[in-house]
């Protein structure tokens, strides 16, 4: 019978568990024992649940208490000198001021940069190297967990980041070559797969993720070196892992690797399963991602038979794995939790507990079980009864869908002759300073929620409350000095959510988290229909707030691809269909404000990047219709009408012309844990319109000094005019703490008052 596993399972707990320990610990509140202690119970639950849902073998080593690039430096050695002096006071310690800086104690240190593990909303550390870089394996977390696991009756498979695409997802911090490197790190994994073999391990899971992209000679020329140097030395049989797309071009390397199997994703990339096939020698087993791990719908039956019966057909049971298409992180735990859900809707989706079981059915239906069969059969005519089902199409939406015109992604002028009615309306100072949106949720202010949601708080209270906590924010802004305000945001759960739970087509759980990084979880709304917005969400909110002011008040929106990108998106349309849906809504919302009297609206598109496919061959169908979604958002306003966005963690360098297609008036950007570096893109193309480089890294609970803010504003301004800089934050203020917030903005504005000041003297 093929065996049933899986890549890896979400971290966090069903309740959050790993979240609220990690935030414990960082208080102070419990020990580092008693955090692991809650990662043990963890681990040992989820493994628990897959053997139960009818998993043959579980990974170990996929658990991580921030991130699973950082712990693959950390068990290498990879640890910048800076941060030395930490590890010495305690491991963890370290380990955390590499995740989230460290100021304390004599110590002053920025975090590692953090950016987007591939085209998933997930964040991952970015390990620094440099030139003639050590290696050594510096802890045994692999071995410990496989032994736990082992010890627990389980057959386990140690997970591991793979060499070469760890060397690949790195960054030089003195442009050396990174793949230079790669015989320094050899010997460490070497000796790694070595103690596992000795440990027990008869087989161990690298990741190759990097296989999926435009690879050159000399990176396909590093993964063969890599993969003879560990099979030389013997130790377990290596399962090597890709996932996110089709190995494509880079299949015949991998396949030629001394490796015992491939995993492959047959989700994004079904057409591949052919090559594949005719690739694997008569020995390698084939680990097949047939079950979706980056979507919560269950599959269906007659696509993935298909699949599974042909690869059976070719290489027989033994060496067909039966696999989600990549770790199960990327979706939340367990729908059974999920009670309040339409049951209708509910029975079309899978969650990680769901899709383990669904894969069993999959294996015992190959194996000739009638009742596995049946039930398969049932799955397949639910899903086509779903499809024609009330709600999902809408007629009007799909009406207007069809009578686009170009026209309606334009705005009315050039940005030139915008910025010149803005600069007459709006009277700014030079270099201008703002926010990104939203400030720090209080527990009071989250209790008050859930109890309205409850329907302990009844509306007027609860709008009472808000409106005292705006009228709060925006007092605090204006006490600060800042020159353009927002309104806080004191209403929003989250910035997807909460557009969502106001249109038509959502739907929403209670207990589906998943990671974005850290201990920082958020909860996807679920697209299962056409996209309506039945009225308007957020002028009643903006417009309150300009009323107590006399400065201009940004309305703020989440953008139609950020909107997309963080949902789970119904898979019966294309993705840029749902897309426009989405604009056409949110376009709605953007003439209200402006007929409400909002000058400046600010739609932020952070996973405009994020949704960029992994091979460049690729890219520009999905720029063209990314770029068009966010200008049909924006499109038609006045002149006057300041248009803003956001974006945060990304690579600008490959896409600075879509950037600048999108036509935004002022953008702000994540550049404080670059130093800048993010900037260069934005130089190098001579990007016209505004830009706000962020100052302040808002993912640390480090507050920057002032002459650090001052430092980065002279970087800026050593390459923009005046005329665009904007002074602002990475992003939003939400999960931080008023004290750090109001030291640190309070530094910011000093700053942008004293660089005007020199340049008043200078004029």
């Amino acid at each position: 019978m093929s065996q049933v596993t899986y890549s890896g399972f979400p971290r966090i707990g069903l309740k959050r568990e790993l979240k609220r320990a990690l935030e414990s610990h960082w208080r102070g509140e419990i020990t580092a024992d008693a955090l692991q202690d809650t990662a043990r119970e963890l681990r040992q639950r989820h493994w628990k649940l897959a053997s139960d849902a009818g998993v043959d073998v579980v990974p170990c080593n996929d658990f991580s208490l921030y991130d699973h690039v950082l712990d693959t430096a950390v068990l290498f050695d990879a640890i910048p000198d800076r941060y030395r002096p930490v590890f010495a006071s305690g491991h963890l310690d370290g380990y955390f001021a590499m995740a989230r800086g460290h100021k304390r104690n004599g110590h002053d240190l920025h975090a590692l940069e953090m950016t987007k593990w591939f085209d998933t909303n997930y964040h991952y550390l970015v390990p620094e190297l440099q030139a003639g870089q050590k290696f050594q394996l510096a802890g045994d977390k692999p071995v410990a967990e496989f032994l736990e696991a082992r010890a627990l009756g389980h057959q386990a498979r140690p997970v591991l980041l793979g060499p070469v695409s760890f060397l690949l997802l790195a960054k030089s911090v003195d442009g050396s070559d990174r793949l230079a490197l790669l015989d320094a790190l050899l010997p460490a994994y070497v000796e790694l797969l070595g103690k596992l073999a000795a440990a027990g391990a008869t087989w161990i899971q690298l990741d190759e993720p990097c296989l999926v992209l435009d690879l050159d000679d000399k990176a396909r020329a590093a993964y063969r070196r890599a993969y003879a140097a560990l099979a030389a030395a013997g130790g377990p049989k290596v399962l090597l892992a890709s996932y996110f797309g089709a190995l494509g071009d880079n299949l015949q390397v991998a396949a030629s690797l001394p490796v015992g199997g491939l995993h492959v994703d047959l989700v994004r990339a079904p057409g591949q399963l052919d090559a594949v096939l005719d690739a694997l020698s008569l020995t390698q087993v084939l680990s097949a991602g047939v079950i979706d791990g980056r979507n919560i719908w269950r599959s269906r039956p007659d696509k993935v038979l298909a699949l599974l019966r042909k690869a059976q057909s070719r290489i027989g049971d033994e060496r067909l794995w039966l696999a989600p298409s990549c770790s199960l992180q990327h979706v939340p735990i367990d729908l059974q939790a999920e009670t309040a859900l339409d049951p209708a809707r509910r029975a079309s989706m899978a969650f990680a507990r769901q899709k383990l079981e669904e894969l069993r059915t999959y294996a015992d239906a190959l194996a000739g079980h009638a009742e596995a069969t049946a039930a398969l059969a049932a799955q397949q005519a639910l899903l086509d009864a779903q499809a024609q089902s009330a709600g999902v199409v809408d007629a009007g939406v799909r009406a207007r869908l069809r009578t686009l015109s170009p026209q309606i992604a334009l705005r009315r002028s050039s940005y030139a002759t915008r910025h010149a009615a803005q600069a007459e309306t709006l009277n700014l100072p030079p270099l201008p300073t703002t926010t990104i949106g939203s400030f720090p949720q209080t527990d009071d202010l989250r209790k008050a929620r859930a109890a309205h949601r409850s329907g302990k708080l009844g509306d007027v209270a609860y709008d009472d409350l808000l409106k005292s906590e705006i009228a709060r924010v925006v007092r605090f802004q204006e006490a600060l000095g800042l020159d353009v305000l927002v309104h806080g945001e004191p209403e929003r759960n989250d910035m997807v959510e909460y557009f969502g739970e106001q249109m038509d087509g959502y739907l929403f759980t209670k207990l589906g988290w998943v990671q974005s990084y850290g201990s920082r979880c958020v909860k996807p709304p679920v697209i299962w229909g056409d996209i309506v917005r039945p009225a308007p969400m957020t002028v009643a909110w903006s417009s309150y707030a300009q009323s107590l002011t006399s400065k201009p008040m940004k309305g703020m929106l989440t953008g139609p691809v950020t909107m997309l990108q963080w949902s789970f998106v119904r898979d019966d349309l294309p993705r840029e269909t749902v897309c426009r849906q989405i604009a056409l809504a949110l376009r709605d919302e953007v003439h209200d404000l402006e007929a409400a009297g909002i000058q400046l609206i600010q739609i932020d598109e952070p996973a405009l990047r994020e949704g960029l496919p992994l091979r460049r061959t690729d890219w520009p169908h999905y720029l063209a219709w990314a770029v068009e979604c966010f200008r049909i958002t924006a499109g038609g306003v006045r002149d006057t009408t300041q248009i803003h966005t956001h974006m945060c963690y990304s690579e600008f360098n490959d896409i600075i012309e879509a950037v600048a297609a999108m036509d935004a008036d002022v953008i702000s950007i994540e550049t404080s844990r670059s130093r800048m570096e993010l900037l260069d893109a934005f130089v190098k193309f001579r990007y016209p319109n505004g830009i706000g480089p962020g100052v302040y890294d808002i993912h640390s609970p480090r507050v920057p000094d002032p002459a650090e803010m001052l430092e980065l504003l002279r970087k800026a301004l050593d390459v923009l005019s005046v005329d665009q800089l904007w002074v602002n934050p990475d992003c939003g203020l939400k999960t931080r703490g008023w004290p750090e917030v109001e030291a640190a903005l309070r530094g910011m504005v000093g700053c942008a008052r004293q660089l005007r000041g020199e340049l008043t003297e200078k004029a």
